[in-house]
């Protein structure tokens, strides 16, 4: 009798991979890196149909940026999308420009120049309060402007000025979004005093008049909080919680106690409780950044520390099971192009599509204010590598590109493709007799980072 032959190993391997079921196929393609998948789409005209398929990128992105920015990245093209996901994909990896576009108000009611601000998005609704002024003077004033006509219809930005139960005046306070909510923290008054109050603005869409409309109230927190200080940095982590860092304490001091504040269901009052960690922490400073970048971890990046030096370390807060731990990210400086400077303070720094850091302007340790933009790459952090190499590209700014500026305001939408930057202090004269000074600008810019995207 004739011995049967044994099938090849690339044999039994073609057999198996051609009888798998497609929706199996699918899901073991969605485990895979991307390189993986691009190898397999080379091997067979099934699995070059099924990875270069549209449905399989889109569940790509999804993995990659997360579902809320996909939802709001449709939802801000009214659920239309033309373009592939798989080319979406490559234009945000290898992103390297953005189109800015100078938001014109509708009327000449408008918020005063100011910088060291906040500025929050909420349900496409602009909201501006504080800063400071010329003078040295804080505000007390809190603005709102709808977003959601701008790149429809190119519609002028219209603000409306809010009056119900405003905050004090201040700047350098911290303001976070959660859900249809501003959580403020801090701040310091033109007579430099500082605060530790903790504020909640709730925006409402009123059915009667077809508008919004927004209120602040004082956030009981308990005799618990953190020490007051300003030029802090805050972000929020879920639905329910935030976070402060640093920040400028009394006699000027420098801080580098961390703060999580816990919100009632309710959202009717709140408790803070200070983060103790055991490993090395970033040094004190103010004017830095604090993002949030997925699940509890964020991204603090720059400021002015203890000595007055200017900063561009990069640290991750990662929750552990029972604590927090800081780790120092390291790079390398080699991807800096020779002439920028990479430390800044009084920068931005916003979550954006492809969940990138997107970091604008800022000064240096000279006070020379910058106009440059960089985004960093934090897909290394998400796999919680702490030595994540090139991480940094410089993002070229086109159109109606805003001038120099540090202390500004600044939030990118749900889908992370536009980015709003309001006031800051810029270079410019303000007397005929005075050669150079810093002047307060109130211009309001909008950055779209898929610009040349038919989506």
């Amino acid at each position: 009798m004739e011995k049967s032959r044994r099938p090849s190993m690339a044999e039994t391997t073609k057999l198996t991979i051609t009888n798998i079921p497609q929706d199996h196929l699918f899901s073991i393609l969605l485990r895979l890196p991307i390189k993986s998948i691009l190898c397999l789409g080379m091997t067979c005209k099934k699995l070059k149909s099924l990875a270069y398929s549209d449905s399989l990128w889109e569940s790509i992105c999804t993995r990659e940026w997360g579902r809320s920015q996909i939802d709001a990245l449709e939802s801000s093209n009214h659920g239309h999308h033309t373009v592939p996901w798989m080319k979406l994909y490559q234009q945000v990896r290898y992103l390297d420009s953005a189109m800015c576009l100078r938001l014109i108000p509708k009327e000449e009611i408008v918020p005063k120049p100011r910088a060291s601000h906040s500025l929050n998005l909420v349900s496409r609704v602009l909201v501006l309060f504080g800063g400071g002024c010329e003078g040295g003077r804080h505000l007390d004033d809190t603005w709102i402007a709808y977003t959601g006509d701008l790149l429809s219809i190119r519609t002028p930005l219209q603000w409306l000025r809010v009056s119900s139960g405003i905050p004090s005046g201040r700047f350098g306070h911290s303001s976070e979004v959660i859900g249809n909510c501003v959580v403020l923290f801090g701040g310091i008054n033109d007579h430099g005093i500082r605060q530790n109050d903790t504020w909640i603005g709730r925006l409402v869409f009123d059915q009667t008049s077809l508008g919004f409309t927004f209120s602040w109230r004082l956030l009981e927190v308990g005799s618990t909080a953190p020490q007051p200080r300003g030029a802090h940095a805050g972000c929020s982590i879920d639905d329910q919680s935030m976070l402060i860092h640093g920040g400028i304490g009394h006699s000027g001091l420098r801080l580098g106690d961390t703060w999580v504040l816990r919100l009632s269901e309710d959202l009717c009052s709140g408790t803070w409780t200070k983060v103790e960690t055991s490993h090395a922490c970033p040094s004190s400073r103010s004017g830095h950044t604090l993002t949030h970048v997925g699940g509890a971890r964020c991204i603090l990046f720059g400021g002015r520390g203890p000595r007055y030096q200017v900063l561009h370390d990069v640290w991750l807060l990662d929750p552990i099971p029972g604590s927090w731990e800081w780790a120092k990210l390291y790079f390398e400086m080699g991807d800096i192009p020779h002439g920028f400077s990479l430390p800044r303070v009084g920068h931005s720094a916003n979550l954006v599509i492809g969940r990138r850091l997107l970091i604008y302007g800022g000064e240096d340790s000279y006070r020379h204010r910058k106009d440059d933009a960089w985004i960093l790459d934090i897909s290394s952090v998400q796999a919680r590598e702490r030595d994540i190499g090139k991480m940094w590209r410089r993002l070229e700014l086109k159109g109606d590109r805003p001038v120099c500026r540090s202390f500004h305001g600044a939030c990118a939408d749900g889908s992370g493709r536009f980015l709003y930057v309001c006031g800051g202090m810029v270079d410019g004269l303000v007397k005929p007799a005075d050669s150079f000074c810093l002047r307060f600008d109130g211009e309001c810019f909008m950055l779209d980072l898929l610009k040349h995207t038919s989506l």
